[in-house]
């Protein structure tokens, strides 16, 4: 008898301890007797909080120990594990994502052709025998008439390069050139030196001459432009390009703005026009008359120059050539 409660109780608390390690409580009741003899030990599973993931809950299934005693008495030892669910998995991809590459930034549009940028044009590009006759216009409307007269006359175009001044002073003479359908450009708005200004005076030189000249002209002198006394470094080109225009220089000055006075004549403006002359040539004259001597030389001399010029073999174009 003795040896049999031993086994009993070994086999009860070798139970318990498997049980334990379950994850479960123990509790152990006994109630001696001579015929019998029962310990149990229980653990009931409460059931687990919902998780929020999906997964399927796992457990181990409880160890049961049974042993008959002397005159049937029993001991059973059960053990309930409690089912815990699976931590859910995360619904989004933790993998980094592929970095982006930045879009380069958009260089700013001026409407001046890239080729056309950074240089004062003193020529037009071209291997045809071709001249580009120019005027600067600013000082004064003596001459304009003839001017435009010889230009129908002889079927030639011309660029005439207006002041914002020459425009608002002359308005009926700016309208005149606009009616001939010849080319207009913008010659600054006062004919300041350009190195000596900041870059905020030569903008709004350009910007008030564009918006005089096209007020009282009705046309736009965009891209066209040309540096007062021809007077431009780096950064005044530079400036110049960033607003829309490309500036024009010449290949020959007839100095026919010297007038008499200064020692010239018509033959030595055309002498030099034709000295000059080559392919995408362009020449220098001025609307005006000379203020000491009142001489238009230019305008007077423009006729034969054409002239000239024809025979031996060139033709004429404008800037829109560039």
């Amino acid at each position: 008898m003795r040896r049999s409660q031993q086994a009993l109780v070994t086999l009860v608390v070798a139970s318990t301890v498997a049980f334990t390690a379950c994850g479960g409580s123990s509790g152990i009741a006994t109630q001696p007797g001579p015929t019998s003899a029962t310990a149990t030990a229980t653990s009931t599973a409460r059931p687990a909080s919902p998780g929020t993931g999906t997964g399927t809950g796992t457990g181990v299934v409880p160890p049961t120990a049974t042993t008959t005693g002397p005159g049937g008495a029993t001991a059973t030892a059960t053990a309930t594990a409690t089912i815990r669910p699976t931590p859910a998995r995360p619904t989004t991809s933790t993998r980094p994502s592929t970095p982006v590459p930045p879009t380069a930034p958009t260089a700013p549009t001026t409407g001046v052709p890239t080729r056309l940028v950074g240089r004062d044009w003193e020529r037009i590009p071209t291997d045809r025998r071709m001249v580009a006759l120019t005027f600067d216009a600013g000082a004064s409307a003596d001459g304009v008439d003839s001017i435009l007269s010889t230009l129908s006359r002889e079927g030639v175009p011309a660029t005439f390069f207006l002041t914002g001044r020459f425009a608002q002073t002359f308005p009926a003479a700016a309208r005149a050139i606009a009616a001939r359908g010849q080319v207009i450009g913008s010659h600054s708005a006062t004919h300041p030196y350009f190195t000596r200004l900041t870059d905020a005076d030569l903008r709004a030189e350009l910007l008030g001459a564009q918006a005089t000249i096209q007020s009282v002209t009705g046309v736009d002198p965009r891209p066209w432009f040309r540096f007062p006394y021809g007077d431009r470094d780096a950064r005044t080109i530079g400036a110049v390009n960033a607003l829309g225009y490309v500036p024009i220089r010449w290949t020959v000055d007839t100095l026919g703005w010297k007038g008499t006075s200064g020692g010239q004549s018509m033959q030595s403006v055309t002498d030099r026009v034709l000295a000059a002359a080559s392919s995408g040539e362009i020449v220098l004259m001025h609307v005006g008359a000379n203020p000491q001597d009142r001489s238009t030389l230019d305008a007077d001399a423009l006729g034969g120059i054409i002239r000239e010029l024809r025979a031996r073999g060139y033709t004429f174009t404008t800037v829109k050539a560039m």
